[in-house]
Protein backbone atom coordinates (compact mmCIF):
# COMPACT_ATOMS: atom_id res chain seq x y z
CA UNK A 1 0.00 0.00 0.00
CA UNK A 2 1.24 3.63 -0.73
CA UNK A 3 0.37 6.73 0.60
CA UNK A 4 1.45 10.47 -0.29
CA UNK A 5 2.31 13.01 1.86
CA UNK A 6 2.53 16.32 1.53
CA UNK A 7 5.24 17.42 3.92
CA UNK A 8 5.94 21.06 3.80
CA UNK A 9 8.28 21.47 0.81
CA UNK A 10 8.45 18.00 -0.20
CA UNK A 11 6.15 15.30 -1.80
CA UNK A 12 6.62 12.07 0.75
CA UNK A 13 5.84 8.33 -0.60
CA UNK A 14 4.77 6.23 1.83
CA UNK A 15 5.43 2.37 1.35
CA UNK A 16 3.18 0.11 3.72
CA UNK A 17 3.61 -3.91 2.71
CA UNK A 18 0.75 -6.08 2.44
CA UNK A 19 1.13 -8.18 5.35
CA UNK A 20 2.28 -11.17 3.34
CA UNK A 21 6.11 -10.17 4.03
CA UNK A 22 7.88 -7.00 5.65
CA UNK A 23 9.01 -4.09 4.16
CA UNK A 24 12.75 -5.97 4.82
CA UNK A 25 12.80 -6.84 0.86
CA UNK A 26 12.91 -2.99 -0.26
CA UNK A 27 16.38 -2.24 1.87
CA UNK A 28 17.29 -5.65 -0.03
CA UNK A 29 16.65 -4.23 -2.96
CA UNK A 30 18.62 -1.06 -2.35
CA UNK A 31 21.42 -2.87 -1.06
CA UNK A 32 21.63 -5.14 -3.77
CA UNK A 33 21.04 -3.24 -6.63
CA UNK A 34 20.81 0.93 -5.65
CA UNK A 35 17.06 1.72 -6.40
CA UNK A 36 14.26 -0.26 -6.14
CA UNK A 37 10.36 -0.40 -8.08
CA UNK A 38 7.93 0.17 -6.17
CA UNK A 39 4.29 -1.04 -7.70
CA UNK A 40 6.20 -0.90 -11.21
CA UNK A 41 6.20 2.62 -11.01
CA UNK A 42 7.95 4.41 -8.95
CA UNK A 43 11.85 3.56 -8.74
CA UNK A 44 13.75 4.90 -6.18
CA UNK A 45 17.83 5.19 -5.52
CA UNK A 46 19.18 4.58 -2.23
CA UNK A 47 19.83 8.38 -1.86
CA UNK A 48 15.80 8.98 -1.94
CA UNK A 49 14.93 7.16 1.03
CA UNK A 50 13.78 9.58 3.89
CA UNK A 51 15.02 8.39 7.13
CA UNK A 52 15.75 11.50 9.17
CA UNK A 53 11.95 13.34 9.95
CA UNK A 54 10.41 9.73 9.70
CA UNK A 55 13.40 7.70 11.65
CA UNK A 56 11.12 5.61 13.82
CA UNK A 57 8.56 4.78 11.27
CA UNK A 58 11.04 4.00 8.59
CA UNK A 59 13.03 1.36 10.83
CA UNK A 60 9.59 -0.08 11.17
CA UNK A 61 9.02 -3.44 9.70
CA UNK A 62 6.02 -2.67 7.21
CA UNK A 63 7.09 1.32 6.49
CA UNK A 64 9.40 2.95 4.27
CA UNK A 65 9.68 6.76 3.15
CA UNK A 66 11.06 7.95 0.03
CA UNK A 67 11.37 11.88 -1.28
CA UNK A 68 9.05 11.82 -4.45
CA UNK A 69 9.03 15.62 -5.17
CA UNK A 70 9.92 18.66 -3.99
CA UNK A 71 8.33 22.50 -4.22
CA UNK A 72 9.17 24.48 -7.31
CA UNK A 73 7.59 27.66 -6.70
CA UNK A 74 3.92 26.88 -7.38
CA UNK A 75 4.29 22.96 -7.75
CA UNK A 76 6.03 19.92 -6.69
CA UNK A 77 8.80 18.86 -9.11
CA UNK A 78 9.36 14.90 -9.78
CA UNK A 79 12.15 13.99 -10.95
CA UNK A 80 11.66 11.98 -14.59
CA UNK A 81 13.77 8.96 -13.37
CA UNK A 82 11.13 8.26 -10.66
CA UNK A 83 8.34 7.52 -13.32
CA UNK A 84 10.46 6.80 -16.14
CA UNK A 85 9.53 10.38 -18.11
CA UNK A 86 11.39 12.07 -20.72
CA UNK A 87 10.81 15.74 -18.57
CA UNK A 88 10.61 16.38 -14.78
CA UNK A 89 7.02 16.19 -14.04
CA UNK A 90 5.43 19.36 -12.39
CA UNK A 91 2.40 18.90 -9.98
CA UNK A 92 0.41 22.29 -9.06
CA UNK A 93 0.67 22.23 -4.92
CA UNK A 94 -3.32 23.16 -5.16
CA UNK A 95 -4.10 19.51 -6.30
CA UNK A 96 -5.36 16.70 -4.56
CA UNK A 97 -2.47 14.44 -4.90
CA UNK A 98 -2.94 10.81 -3.80
CA UNK A 99 -1.73 7.07 -5.01
CA UNK A 100 -4.62 7.24 -7.57
CA UNK A 101 -2.77 10.37 -9.65
CA UNK A 102 -0.04 8.47 -10.20
CA UNK A 103 -1.41 4.81 -10.68
CA UNK A 104 -4.39 3.23 -12.74
CA UNK A 105 -5.99 0.23 -13.19
CA UNK A 106 -3.49 -2.79 -13.08
CA UNK A 107 -0.47 -1.18 -11.77
CA UNK A 108 -0.54 0.97 -14.79
CA UNK A 109 1.48 4.44 -14.64
CA UNK A 110 -0.92 7.49 -15.43
CA UNK A 111 2.01 9.79 -16.25
CA UNK A 112 4.34 7.28 -18.09
CA UNK A 113 1.14 6.26 -20.18
CA UNK A 114 1.10 10.31 -20.96
CA UNK A 115 4.45 10.71 -21.66
CA UNK A 116 4.45 8.16 -24.34
CA UNK A 117 2.26 10.20 -26.48
CA UNK A 118 4.03 13.47 -26.41
CA UNK A 119 6.93 14.92 -26.24
CA UNK A 120 6.99 18.00 -23.98
CA UNK A 121 6.85 18.53 -19.77
CA UNK A 122 3.91 17.11 -18.20
CA UNK A 123 2.72 20.12 -16.46
CA UNK A 124 -0.83 19.92 -13.84
CA UNK A 125 -2.74 22.83 -12.99
CA UNK A 126 -0.63 26.91 -12.63
CA UNK A 127 -1.33 29.16 -15.39
CA UNK A 128 1.16 28.20 -18.24
CA UNK A 129 0.62 27.75 -21.63
CA UNK A 130 0.87 23.81 -21.83
CA UNK A 131 -0.59 23.21 -18.59
CA UNK A 132 -3.29 20.82 -17.91
CA UNK A 133 -6.03 22.07 -15.84
CA UNK A 134 -6.55 20.13 -12.55
CA UNK A 135 -10.17 19.56 -13.70
CA UNK A 136 -9.59 18.05 -16.82
CA UNK A 137 -6.22 16.01 -15.32
CA UNK A 138 -8.72 14.80 -12.80
CA UNK A 139 -11.39 14.08 -15.30
CA UNK A 140 -8.73 11.61 -17.13
CA UNK A 141 -8.31 10.06 -14.12
CA UNK A 142 -12.11 8.95 -14.04
CA UNK A 143 -11.71 7.39 -17.66
CA UNK A 144 -8.89 5.13 -17.69
CA UNK A 145 -10.29 1.58 -18.20
CA UNK A 146 -11.04 -0.51 -15.32
CA UNK A 147 -10.26 -4.41 -15.18
CA UNK A 148 -13.77 -5.13 -16.22
CA UNK A 149 -13.49 -2.33 -19.33
CA UNK A 150 -9.76 -3.93 -20.48
CA UNK A 151 -11.32 -7.68 -20.45
CA UNK A 152 -14.23 -5.99 -22.58
CA UNK A 153 -12.18 -4.15 -24.97
CA UNK A 154 -9.76 -6.90 -25.87
CA UNK A 155 -13.30 -9.29 -26.81
CA UNK A 156 -14.37 -6.86 -28.45
CA UNK A 157 -11.81 -6.27 -30.83
CA UNK A 158 -11.20 -9.59 -31.20
CA UNK A 159 -14.44 -10.37 -31.91
CA UNK A 160 -14.30 -7.68 -34.83
CA UNK A 161 -11.13 -9.52 -36.47
CA UNK A 162 -13.06 -12.50 -36.40
CA UNK A 163 -16.17 -11.75 -37.29
CA UNK A 164 -14.75 -11.17 -41.23
CA UNK A 165 -13.71 -14.16 -41.24
CA UNK A 166 -16.09 -15.94 -39.46
CA UNK A 167 -19.82 -14.38 -40.56
CA UNK A 168 -20.30 -12.66 -37.15
CA UNK A 169 -23.01 -10.11 -37.95
CA UNK A 170 -24.07 -7.06 -35.65
CA UNK A 171 -27.79 -6.41 -34.89
CA UNK A 172 -27.85 -3.86 -37.23
CA UNK A 173 -26.58 -6.42 -40.44
CA UNK A 174 -29.29 -8.82 -38.77
CA UNK A 175 -31.79 -5.91 -38.91
CA UNK A 176 -31.22 -4.70 -42.96
CA UNK A 177 -31.08 -8.83 -43.51
CA UNK A 178 -34.30 -9.66 -42.00
CA UNK A 179 -36.27 -6.36 -43.76
CA UNK A 180 -34.74 -7.74 -47.35
CA UNK A 181 -35.92 -11.42 -46.63
CA UNK A 182 -39.23 -9.95 -45.77
CA UNK A 183 -39.66 -8.37 -49.32
CA UNK A 184 -41.86 -10.07 -51.51
CA UNK A 185 -41.78 -9.95 -55.61
CA UNK A 186 -41.72 -6.21 -56.56
CA UNK A 187 -44.93 -4.72 -58.77
CA UNK A 188 -43.98 -2.33 -61.43
CA UNK A 189 -46.48 -0.19 -60.57
CA UNK A 190 -44.76 -0.09 -56.95
CA UNK A 191 -41.22 0.92 -58.10
CA UNK A 192 -40.48 3.95 -56.74
CA UNK A 193 -42.47 3.43 -53.03
CA UNK A 194 -39.67 0.47 -52.38
CA UNK A 195 -37.18 2.53 -53.51
CA UNK A 196 -37.90 4.94 -51.10
CA UNK A 197 -37.91 2.39 -48.58
CA UNK A 198 -35.11 1.15 -48.90
CA UNK A 199 -33.37 4.07 -49.11
CA UNK A 200 -34.84 4.64 -45.34
CA UNK A 201 -33.76 1.58 -44.73
CA UNK A 202 -30.08 2.07 -45.96
CA UNK A 203 -29.97 5.30 -43.39
CA UNK A 204 -31.59 3.46 -40.84
CA UNK A 205 -28.59 0.63 -41.01
CA UNK A 206 -26.08 3.10 -40.88
CA UNK A 207 -27.48 5.17 -38.08
CA UNK A 208 -27.52 1.80 -35.98
CA UNK A 209 -24.15 0.75 -37.03
CA UNK A 210 -22.76 4.05 -36.10
CA UNK A 211 -24.27 3.98 -33.03
CA UNK A 212 -23.84 0.43 -31.98
CA UNK A 213 -19.34 1.45 -32.80
CA UNK A 214 -19.47 4.88 -30.82
CA UNK A 215 -20.46 2.51 -27.52
CA UNK A 216 -16.68 1.46 -28.07
CA UNK A 217 -14.24 3.18 -30.43
CA UNK A 218 -11.50 2.18 -28.41
CA UNK A 219 -11.00 -1.11 -29.98
CA UNK A 220 -10.34 0.29 -33.07
CA UNK A 221 -7.02 1.55 -34.59
CA UNK A 222 -6.85 4.88 -35.97
CA UNK A 223 -6.44 3.97 -39.66
CA UNK A 224 -9.44 1.28 -39.16
CA UNK A 225 -11.99 4.35 -37.41
CA UNK A 226 -11.17 6.83 -40.55
CA UNK A 227 -11.85 3.99 -42.90
CA UNK A 228 -15.07 2.63 -40.67
CA UNK A 229 -16.48 6.42 -40.90
CA UNK A 230 -15.44 7.10 -44.49
CA UNK A 231 -17.43 3.92 -45.69
CA UNK A 232 -20.67 5.23 -43.52
CA UNK A 233 -20.23 8.62 -45.06
CA UNK A 234 -19.79 7.38 -48.58
CA UNK A 235 -23.52 6.16 -47.75
CA UNK A 236 -25.16 9.15 -46.33
CA UNK A 237 -23.56 11.45 -49.02
CA UNK A 238 -23.92 9.43 -52.54
CA UNK A 239 -22.44 13.31 -54.08
CA UNK A 240 -18.88 11.65 -53.18
CA UNK A 241 -17.90 8.29 -55.14
CA UNK A 242 -14.55 7.26 -53.61
CA UNK A 243 -11.89 8.05 -50.89
CA UNK A 244 -8.37 9.11 -51.63
CA UNK A 245 -5.91 7.71 -48.94
CA UNK A 246 -2.86 9.43 -48.04
CA UNK A 247 -3.11 12.00 -51.22
CA UNK A 248 0.37 13.35 -51.86
CA UNK A 249 0.48 16.84 -52.68
CA UNK A 250 3.83 19.47 -53.09
CA UNK A 251 4.04 22.33 -50.43
CA UNK A 252 6.09 25.20 -52.74
CA UNK A 253 5.78 27.83 -49.26
CA UNK A 254 7.67 26.14 -46.60
CA UNK A 255 10.79 25.75 -48.47
CA UNK A 256 11.00 27.92 -51.49
CA UNK A 257 14.27 26.12 -52.51
CA UNK A 258 12.50 23.02 -53.14
CA UNK A 259 8.83 21.77 -52.57
CA UNK A 260 7.83 19.57 -49.36
CA UNK A 261 5.79 16.12 -49.96
CA UNK A 262 3.10 16.98 -48.10
CA UNK A 263 0.71 13.92 -47.48
CA UNK A 264 -3.29 14.82 -46.80
CA UNK A 265 -4.70 11.81 -45.25
CA UNK A 266 -8.10 11.21 -46.52
CA UNK A 267 -9.89 13.47 -49.68
CA UNK A 268 -13.38 12.87 -51.25
CA UNK A 269 -14.02 12.75 -55.00
CA UNK A 270 -17.02 13.18 -56.08
CA UNK A 271 -18.80 12.19 -58.98
CA UNK A 272 -17.77 15.61 -61.40
CA UNK A 273 -13.95 14.77 -60.33
CA UNK A 274 -14.12 17.45 -57.56
CA UNK A 275 -11.65 17.26 -54.62
CA UNK A 276 -13.03 17.59 -51.22
CA UNK A 277 -10.54 17.54 -47.78
CA UNK A 278 -12.45 14.94 -44.56
CA UNK A 279 -10.62 15.31 -41.02
CA UNK A 280 -12.22 12.46 -39.65
CA UNK A 281 -10.87 11.69 -35.62
CA UNK A 282 -12.11 9.74 -32.74
CA UNK A 283 -15.09 10.34 -31.06
CA UNK A 284 -13.46 11.68 -27.58
CA UNK A 285 -15.34 13.46 -25.48
CA UNK A 286 -13.31 16.51 -24.14
CA UNK A 287 -11.80 17.41 -27.34
CA UNK A 288 -14.38 20.33 -28.34
CA UNK A 289 -14.75 22.96 -25.83
CA UNK A 290 -12.46 24.45 -22.53
CA UNK A 291 -14.40 22.82 -19.62
CA UNK A 292 -14.14 26.81 -18.19
CA UNK A 293 -14.80 29.95 -19.58
CA UNK A 294 -12.19 32.52 -20.89
CA UNK A 295 -13.76 36.05 -20.87
CA UNK A 296 -17.44 34.38 -20.15
CA UNK A 297 -16.83 32.18 -23.76
CA UNK A 298 -16.03 28.48 -24.01
CA UNK A 299 -12.80 28.52 -26.38
CA UNK A 300 -11.89 25.36 -28.63
CA UNK A 301 -9.37 23.16 -27.69
CA UNK A 302 -6.12 22.22 -29.75
CA UNK A 303 -8.13 19.21 -31.37
CA UNK A 304 -10.80 21.54 -32.29
CA UNK A 305 -8.35 24.41 -33.49
CA UNK A 306 -5.25 22.03 -34.97
CA UNK A 307 -7.89 20.58 -36.56
CA UNK A 308 -9.32 23.52 -38.61
CA UNK A 309 -5.59 25.09 -39.40
CA UNK A 310 -4.49 21.63 -40.92
CA UNK A 311 -7.28 21.34 -43.16
CA UNK A 312 -6.89 24.78 -43.93
CA UNK A 313 -3.03 24.55 -44.63
CA UNK A 314 -4.70 21.40 -47.03
CA UNK A 315 -7.42 23.45 -48.51
CA UNK A 316 -4.32 26.00 -49.60
CA UNK A 317 -1.67 23.78 -50.79
CA UNK A 318 -4.42 22.21 -53.18
CA UNK A 319 -5.61 25.65 -54.64
CA UNK A 320 -1.97 26.08 -55.90
CA UNK A 321 -1.21 23.20 -57.55
CA UNK A 322 -3.02 24.21 -60.55
CA UNK A 323 -3.78 21.99 -63.84
CA UNK A 324 -0.05 20.26 -63.32
CA UNK A 325 -1.05 19.41 -60.04
CA UNK A 326 -4.71 18.06 -61.39
CA UNK A 327 -2.93 15.67 -63.81
CA UNK A 328 -0.43 14.31 -61.56
CA UNK A 329 -3.11 13.12 -59.06
CA UNK A 330 -5.16 11.78 -62.08
CA UNK A 331 -1.79 9.97 -63.24
CA UNK A 332 -1.08 8.35 -59.89
CA UNK A 333 -4.52 7.46 -58.85
CA UNK A 334 -6.00 6.73 -61.84
CA UNK A 335 -6.56 3.20 -60.95
CA UNK A 336 -8.70 4.09 -58.17
CA UNK A 337 -11.02 6.29 -60.40
CA UNK A 338 -13.58 5.56 -63.31
CA UNK A 339 -12.24 4.95 -66.65
CA UNK A 340 -12.16 8.48 -68.74
CA UNK A 341 -12.16 10.88 -65.50
CA UNK A 342 -10.92 13.90 -64.80
CA UNK A 343 -9.87 15.49 -61.22
CA UNK A 344 -10.62 18.85 -60.84
CA UNK A 345 -9.49 21.49 -58.10
CA UNK A 346 -12.03 23.94 -57.56
CA UNK A 347 -12.28 25.84 -54.10
CA UNK A 348 -12.24 22.36 -52.56
CA UNK A 349 -13.99 22.81 -49.02
CA UNK A 350 -13.57 20.51 -46.52
CA UNK A 351 -15.86 18.44 -43.66
CA UNK A 352 -14.06 17.75 -40.03
CA UNK A 353 -15.70 15.02 -37.56
CA UNK A 354 -14.76 14.81 -34.07
CA UNK A 355 -15.88 14.42 -30.61
CA UNK A 356 -19.34 14.69 -28.89
CA UNK A 357 -21.65 17.51 -27.90
CA UNK A 358 -24.54 15.21 -26.01
CA UNK A 359 -22.93 16.72 -22.39
CA UNK A 360 -22.44 20.31 -23.78
CA UNK A 361 -24.33 22.41 -21.39
CA UNK A 362 -26.63 25.58 -23.59
CA UNK A 363 -24.01 28.09 -23.72
CA UNK A 364 -21.32 25.58 -24.80
CA UNK A 365 -23.99 24.63 -27.78
CA UNK A 366 -24.22 27.95 -28.62
CA UNK A 367 -20.18 28.84 -28.70
CA UNK A 368 -19.60 25.96 -30.36
CA UNK A 369 -21.98 26.38 -33.07
CA UNK A 370 -20.54 30.17 -33.31
CA UNK A 371 -17.20 28.20 -33.71
CA UNK A 372 -18.69 25.89 -36.55
CA UNK A 373 -20.44 29.04 -38.64
CA UNK A 374 -17.35 31.10 -38.32
CA UNK A 375 -15.51 28.23 -40.45
CA UNK A 376 -19.17 27.24 -42.72
CA UNK A 377 -17.92 28.70 -45.63
CA UNK A 378 -15.13 26.32 -46.10
CA UNK A 379 -15.12 24.05 -43.24
CA UNK A 380 -17.98 21.87 -42.04
CA UNK A 381 -17.14 20.80 -38.69
CA UNK A 382 -19.50 17.97 -37.31
CA UNK A 383 -19.83 16.12 -34.14
CA UNK A 384 -20.63 12.01 -33.88
CA UNK A 385 -23.91 13.35 -32.75
CA UNK A 386 -24.34 15.67 -35.31
CA UNK A 387 -24.07 12.74 -37.65
CA UNK A 388 -26.69 10.88 -35.81
CA UNK A 389 -28.91 13.86 -35.69
CA UNK A 390 -28.49 14.20 -39.59
CA UNK A 391 -29.76 10.76 -40.28
CA UNK A 392 -32.74 10.38 -37.66
CA UNK A 393 -33.85 13.42 -39.77
CA UNK A 394 -33.41 12.06 -43.21
CA UNK A 395 -35.19 8.78 -42.27
CA UNK A 396 -37.75 10.79 -40.74
CA UNK A 397 -38.44 12.71 -43.81
CA UNK A 398 -38.40 9.56 -46.02
CA UNK A 399 -41.06 7.86 -43.23
CA UNK A 400 -43.41 10.73 -44.18
CA UNK A 401 -42.83 10.56 -47.85
CA UNK A 402 -43.98 6.79 -47.76
CA UNK A 403 -47.06 7.41 -45.94
CA UNK A 404 -47.75 9.97 -48.75
CA UNK A 405 -47.14 8.45 -51.52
Amino acid sequence: MIKIIKDDNQLLLKYKSDGYQDASWVDRELQSKKYVTIRRVFTFKTKMRVVKEFKSNYLSKDTRFFLLGVADGDFYKINKNILGLKYDLLLSREMTINGKTFIANRDISVFHKIDNLINEQIIIGGDTENSIPITEFEELLLKFPTTTELTHYSNSRITRILKDYLGTISDAQKKLNTFLNKKSTIRVPLRFNTLQKYEARKYEYVRDELREVLKNPEEYAEKDWQKLITNFLLLIFPKYITVLENLRIKDFYSNPDKPTNRYIDLTLVDANGTIDIIEIKKPYDSCLLSSSKYRDNYTPKKELSGSVMQVEKYIFYLNKLGRSGEQDILKKRCDELPPNFDIKITNPKAMIILGRDTNFVEDQKLDFEIIKRKFANIIEIMTYDDLLRRLDNIIAMLTIKQIML
